[in-house]
């Protein structure tokens, strides 16, 4: 059975605040845009819509291959590149330093 045409999102997830390193990163997602809006169950008071391709998450180790699955699929999709990190190294000597415009803390 073929439903309304959806685009899927492929993306890196975010890191979680409790992670700094890039170790464990769980590579690439694709998952489908919502195809309906959500409605309030009037028993239950339950939000839900009958789109069952919402709940799907597939993970992939590379980009090259959440496309690939894609495109094997006829699957219309969007890929959002990851933004750069910038991690500045920090120097000890720093706190030392002369015209340091920052106060000093203990």
């Amino acid at each position: 059975m073929a439903g309304p045409k959806q685009t899927a999102r492929i993306y890196v997830p975010p890191r979680s605040a409790m992670q700094s390193g890039k170790g464990r990163q769980s590579g690439w997602v694709l998952e489908f845009e919502p195809g309906e809006r959500q409605r309030l169950d009037p028993l239950m008071g339950w939000s839900g819509s009958g789109d069952t391709r919402g709940q799907v998450r597939l993970h992939f180790p590379t980009r090259e291959e959440a496309v690939a699955y894609a495109e094997a699929n006829a699957l219309a999709y969007e890929v959002e590149e990851p933004k750069p990190v910038r991690i500045k190294a920090k120097v000890y000597a720093d706190n030392f330093r002369f015209g340091r415009s920052e106060n000093w803390t203990h």
